[in-house]
């Protein structure tokens, strides 16, 4: 449909655009902040635990705007920042594994001096007051956020503490998937899916197998992008099973990842072996760090944090409430994967949950008042790949309509935008690292290249008819 496609960039650009001027004047506003941070003997710490899209946005911005007697501390335990993103591809397809683990060095690199510090290390226990570290560190903190994600099974992510452990489990995994001929991808969400068709598409002789535990694929989407992306697995030759949530038996585990032959059981008892089985089930939130000091903060059914509004942790369930947990409550924040926030469990939610955390953080530091957190509609797009050659954008808007724009995979450009992940955490993938004194008209340019290679179209086209996804038109 014409009309929906010319809606659906209309808004993108809209969306892209308010997104690029509003980082591009936080970048000019944080020249003079370089200016007048004064680095401190003993500055009081806002530590951030979790390093992955949520912690290195805030890290970030904390950066660009705490005042003088305050630093940000990011504690993570990864050598590298794991884009889990290219996860499903990049475990079917061999080359480029390595470029999924991007270097934290320089990712605060225009920090004044003073105002931060990067702690690999692995959080053990939350006091009232300070943070427990595995190598017997305990780090005072004045205001604490919790970004430490949800854990997920390989091949969506793998348990490694380092780049070559993670690109060992890569391989590892492209080789039993070469090997095999019969194939279980258990779990119909966007990673199943995603790596389905990836599978089946690079080696179309395979027996696929996508079994899913709803009467749907992709339960969290809307009906138009279900209904695609069943309907083109089919035509792809994947066998769909849906409605069944199997008994899974591993003969053996293939080493360095979590993947391996072995059975499915169905629920009307038959038993079918593969060659090897994919589990692509749900998230579970790491939220154990915090149970002990506020336990009636976790979710009893997700296990999600909860929070307020603001971000603030909330503990008002907890039969244990007492003043001290009100006030530690409210020294803490979380985002991300592993809170309870009401907007989607997606990287672009992630970020803009950051600039809330970082405008509170702010606010109880000069004694204003704090922001609340409202989904956008821009946070629950996806793109979602559909094979090798084809992907599909899908947005929903608030009165439940589904935007979708069909495109083809183009060699010419990284269709996996790694080299965007890169550049926002400052390094090059060959090489090097950017250079935050752009001028004006390079990072126009940029927002310019980046438009075209991730929507197919050139961007003067569409400039004149910017709709920002889920702001009504005048």
């Amino acid at each position: 449909m014409v009309s929906e496609t010319f809606e659906f960039y209309a808004r993108a650009l809209g969306a892209m655009s308010s997104l690029g001027i509003a980082r591009a004047g936080q970048k000019l506003q944080s020249i003079p902040h370089n200016f007048t941070y004064q680095a401190t003997a003993n500055p009081k710490n806002v530590v951030i635990i979790g390093g992955s899209y949520a912690g290195t946005k805030l890290a970030q911005r904390l950066t660009e705007t705490l005042p003088t007697g305050y630093r940000a501390v990011l504690i993570e335990r990864n050598s590298h920042f794991n884009h889990f993103f290219v996860f499903p591809r990049f475990g079917v397809t061999k080359g480029k594994e390595d470029k999924a683990f991007i270097p934290y060095d320089n990712f605060a690199k225009d920090a004044p001096r003073g105002i931060f510090e990067h702690i690999r290390d692995t959080a053990t226990e939350i006091t009232p007051r300070t943070v427990k570290l595995q190598s017997g560190v305990e780090l005072e903190y004045e205001y604490l956020t919790v970004a430490t994600g949800s854990w997920q099974p390989a091949p969506s992510k793998y348990d490694v503490i380092t780049k070559e452990e993670g690109v060992d489990a890569f391989r590892a995994t492209q080789r039993a998937v070469a090997a095999a001929k019969s194939i279980a991808v258990i779990g119909g969400g966007a990673v199943g899916v995603q790596m389905a068709g990836d599978i089946k598409s690079y080696y179309p002789a395979k027996d696929i197998t996508l079994v899913h535990s709803r009467d749907k694929v992709l339960s969290a989407f809307g009906p138009r992008l279900q209904d695609v992306a069943m309907d083109t697995l089919k035509k792809m030759g994947v066998d769909a099973v849906t409605g069944e949530r199997p008994t899974i038996k591993h003969d053996s585990k293939v080493e360095g990842s979590a993947v391996g032959p072995g059975s499915l059981t169905f629920k009307d008892g038959s038993e079918k072996r593969y060659d090897l089985l994919l589990p692509c089930t749900g998230q579970r939130p790491n939220s154990s760090i915090l149970a002990r000091l506020l336990p009636g903060a976790i979710d009893a059914q997700t296990r999600q944090i909860l929070v307020r509004p603001t971000l603030q942790v909330d503990d008002a369930s907890s039969s244990e409430n007492t003043h001290t947990n009100t006030e530690t409550a409210n020294r803490i924040f979380s985002l991300g994967d592993v809170a309870k926030t009401g907007g989607p469990r997606f990287a672009r939610a992630a970020r803009a949950q950051a600039e809330i955390v970082t405008s509170n953080i702010l606010a109880l530091i000069h004694g204003q008042k704090l922001d609340e957190y409202q989904p956008a509609m821009y946070e629950g797009a996806i793109k979602l790949t559909l094979g090798k050659d084809d992907f599909v954008f899908n947005a929903r808007l608030p009165d439940g309509r589904e935007l979708m724009k069909f495109g083809k995979a183009d060699s010419r450009h990284d269709d996996s935008h790694l080299a965007q992940a890169w550049e926002d955490l400052g390094a090059k993938m060959d090489g090097g690292y950017t250079h935050a004194a752009d001028t004006g008209k390079e990072r126009m340019e940029k927002h310019q290249e980046k438009f075209n290679s991730t929507w197919g179209e050139p961007w003067e086209k569409h400039r004149e008819h910017q709709v920002p996804f889920g702001r009504k038109e005048a």
